[in-house]
């Protein structure tokens, strides 16, 4: 379905010559994930998914986890698509029940579609599914040839989707350090996928997982068994794989680019970097874990101890340098590192209760983040009305893709708009672990895991460093709540009458006159930013189904 949509749309694009199709693009790729993920929905019911079923001669593999998270991308894509799909603005009228017998409202005033740079590039949906077709290919990938494509198709794929606003010096510098960071760290994947084939004589994961979990290999077996089978190389062969993968979602010690990177580009296009691009390595690694780091390498470390130390270093430098930040994507690009710490010690543990609080935790934070970005653009379109006499807004950069790039620029938002101030403080404090919003559960639930597994020091590091974030997520409800708001009306629109004509087949019917205030967000961010942050705040009230669905897959996983 995906690969026929993208032969679709590339064809479409080559012979369109008209920029303001782009909107159109987007409908329909969002309706292509929806199809996607109704197809996907339905295979889930398939006979022997539980146990896995080979696909193309083994390169890949669908069970119920690859299809649940495969669904679980679908969505989350359709959502940040949105963003480029519809226009951000529109007008209210008290009287618009009676405008519905009407064929047309033309607008006067360029207020209302003024169109960014994101809504004149037909390629961006064409890219968005280049993205998450590599996505879903590593998902369910089984080999080490498809671990290599997927992973380079979902990250060339990102590199031109970080450099694709051509009018942003910002977003060219920082799609070039996202491609030569990429590239090192893909370097370090390959090297590591030929050094567990020549240790393994196999490509195929099955294959490397059966030999990882041989135990009966002691000192007594024989020196022609010893030759081929050495237990280091396949620990450091996996070991050097997990470094790239970790360059790609951002953990620490491999971080340094993720904030540079974040605040750089547009962002629409961070949106999608910091959710998707982690999600499909995550379950990656949830299997690559899972069988291999049960072998008994007795006298030998471990790769999945790189996990824990990487988790180790991701909890405090997420936490202490995002203190020191004071623009807003650079400081969610350090809440995320944050963030993944917490992931990585759930993964690390390899416990059917550590292995569903992995799965939890992914999945709320990412409607959580995925929240956290629509609101950041929310807050910079409902303030196109506003001006700030603050001389320092007037020197900053692209501030067409990325209108909220200092904190300091949601300064007493909550009297512009308390609605979207509330939302954006219960993401920020789901983020930080507040009960009873559902990010307290899922701090609990890895918590729980790892003191159950014996992990008490690093337990006491994650309740510590959460504890410290929490410091910054409340710096910014303090802008937000407490700080006098420095905006103004825009004195060239506030006391101008913008009129609007509303038109038949046989003319002019009626004439009509709105203000500023007359202008409000589009319904699909309103109703999408609502469901999201329901979700958060009321996840106490309906907390069956998601635990459930995390409790299954584990227990599927362990019983595969």
């Amino acid at each position: 379905m995906l690969i026929i949509s993208l032969i679709s749309l590339l064809m479409s694009n080559a012979v369109s010559l008209r920029r303001d199709k782009s909107i159109l693009y987007s409908r329909i790729t969002i309706i292509i994930l929806l199809l996607s993920s109704y197809l996907t929905l339905d295979s889930l019911y398939l006979t022997n998914l539980d146990t896995g079923i080979g696909l193309y001669g083994g390169l890949f593999s669908a069970t119920s986890i690859t299809h649940t998270f495969q669904l679980f991308i679908f969505l989350v894509s359709a959502a940040i698509l949105q963003l480029t799909s519809f226009y951000p603005r529109k007008v209210f009228f008290k009287n618009s029940s009676k405008l519905l017998s009407y064929n047309t409202i033309n607008f006067k005033a360029k207020i209302l579609n003024k169109m960014g740079e994101q809504f004149k590039i037909i390629e961006y949906p064409l890219i968005i599914l280049f993205i998450i077709t590599g996505a879903v290919f590593l998902v369910s990938t089984s080999d080490l040839v498809s671990i290599f494509l997927s992973i380079e198709l979902q990250s060339y794929g990102l590199y031109l989707l970080s450099t694709i606003y051509r009018n942003s010096e910002q977003a060219t510098s920082g799609g070039l350090t996202y491609f030569l960071l990429g590239g090192l760290a893909s370097c370090f994947i390959l090297l590591g996928s030929a050094l567990l084939y020549a240790n393994s004589g196999t490509t195929s994961l099955d294959g490397i997982y059966v030999i990882a979990s041989i135990s009966d290999l002691g000192s007594d077996i024989s020196n022609n068994t010893q030759s081929w089978y050495k237990p280091d190389y396949i620990n450091m062969s996996l070991l050097i794989l997990c470094v790239g993968f970790l360059f790609k979602i951002s953990a620490a010690p491999f971080h340094f680019w993720s904030p540079d990177v974040y605040d750089a580009v547009p962002t629409i296009v961070t949106t999608f970097i910091a959710i998707i691009a982690k999600i499909s390595i995550f379950i990656f690694f949830l299997e690559l874990v899972h069988y291999t780091s049960n072998s008994l390498f007795t006298n030998n470390f471990s790769w999945t101890t790189s996990l824990l130390v990487s988790s180790l270093l991701s909890l405090i430098i997420g936490s202490v340098l995002g203190l020191t930040q004071f623009r807003i994507k650079r400081l969610f690009a350090y809440s995320t590192i944050s963030h993944v710490g917490f992931i990585l010690l759930a993964l690390s543990i390899n416990s059917i209760e550590s292995i569903q609080a992995f799965i939890f935790y992914l999945m709320q934070y990412s409607l959580s983040n995925l929240n956290a970005f629509m609101l950041l653009l929310a807050i910079g379109y409902s303030l196109y009305c506003y001006s700030n006499e603050n001389k320092k807004y007037s020197f900053l950069l692209d501030k067409n893709n990325s209108p909220i790039q200092l904190i300091s620029q949601m300064k007493g938002f909550f009297y512009i708009n308390p609605m979207l101030a509330l939302s954006f403080a219960i993401t920020l404090f789901s983020f930080a672990g507040i009960p009873p919003l559902i990010g307290f559960f899922a701090k609990q639930m890895v918590l729980s895991a790892a003191l159950d597994n014996g992990y008490v020091f690093l337990t006491l590091v994650a309740i510590l460093t959460s504890v410290i974030s929490a410091v910054y997520y409340l710096n910014i409800v303090k802008e937000i709540f407490f700080d006098k708001p420095e905006y103004k009306v825009n004195p060239y629109i506030s006391d101008v009458d913008m009129y609007a004509t509303i038109t038949k087949k046989n003319g002019l019917v009626k004439k009509l006159s709105f203000k500023y205030d007359s202008i409000i967000l589009s319904s699909h961010l309103t109703i999408t930013i609502s469901i999201l942050t329901l979700i958060i705040l009321l996840f106490i009230f309906m907390p069956q189904e998601s635990l459930s669905m995390s409790n299954i897959l584990a227990l599927i996983l362990f019983n595969s």
